[in-house]
């Protein structure tokens, strides 16, 4: 499918080569994503040319310009390998938003004003569009904790939030208490991978605090605890999980 105009009325129109068809039906998550690229106008043309073999849906700028390259019913190429819910084609599931900034492998900037009123409004047509639930809007590094930082512990989801979109509660504060960390083991490390697991995490419940469940406490923490992103599951951090759980909505039972 060629778009001839952009999904989004405020975005321009550059087309990508790198989609196909989405399988399983229409995208119900939404992904957010840095560019990690200095400048913005390559990474740009990095996500539409055909030898990079990645794209997003959407690009925006720091400015708040937006740029659509791939239609919202196909399948863009942004997840990589993820894990979400059991699902792991997340590409299929979603639509992707790539925002400019360096990222950690950069300077890391603040991200503009203006640029996350573009965000927002960019969300809310597509989570309308597709009625995509808030606990599925979500970070890359949510469904690929150990591969991916972005858009990292700057990204203002509580702003997200406060327009009615993402999944968000009030971090508990990060004080003392007892923690767990690399190495430790025993009950209460299963207790903690299975509740990451129960809000969506792909992580294995094996009662070690191994490098996954370091890397997804860390990713946890990114986007629901970002004053302190460490790794370390102390007590604000578990607390914060426990008060998201509690915050789900309820599932119908199945049939």
């Amino acid at each position: 499918m060629t778009l001839e105009r952009p999904e989004f009325e405020d975005a321009t129109l550059k087309t990508s080569a790198n989609f196909n068809e989405r399988c399983g039906g229409p995208p119900d998550m939404l992904l957010l994503h840095y560019t990690g690229m200095d400048d913005a106008h390559e990474a740009l043309d990095w996500l539409c040319s055909p030898q990079s073999e990645v794209s997003a849906h959407y690009f925006v700028f720091e400015n708040g310009d937006v740029v659509q390259m791939v239609s919202e019913e196909k399948r863009a190429w942004h997840a990589g390998v993820s894990h979400w819910k059991g699902e792991e084609d997340n590409n299929s599931r979603s639509i992707g938003i790539e925002i400019a900034n360096p990222g950690h492998q950069g300077a890391y900037p603040d991200f503009p004003e203006e640029q996350i009123a573009a965000v927002i409004r960019l969300c809310r047509k597509c989570v309308d569009r597709w009625a995509i639930a808030p606990e599925r809007v979500l970070a890359h590094s949510d469904i690929a904790p150990q591969r991916k930082q972005d858009p990292g512990e700057k990204f203002p989801w509580r702003s997200l939030f406060e327009t009615g979109i993402g999944h968000w509660v009030e971090p508990s504060v990060a004080t003392g208490g007892r923690f767990f960390q690399m190495g430790d083991a025993g009950q209460p490390i299963e207790a903690l991978q299975a509740m990451l697991a129960m809000y969506g995490y792909g992580i294995e419940i094996n009662s070690i605090f191994d490098e996954r469940t370091e890397a997804v406490v860390r990713a946890f923490q990114r986007h629901f605890r970002p004053s302190r992103v460490d790794g370390v599951a102390d007590p604000s951090t578990i607390e914060t999980l426990h008060k998201l759980l509690v915050a789900l909505p309820a599932q119908p039972p199945k049939s």
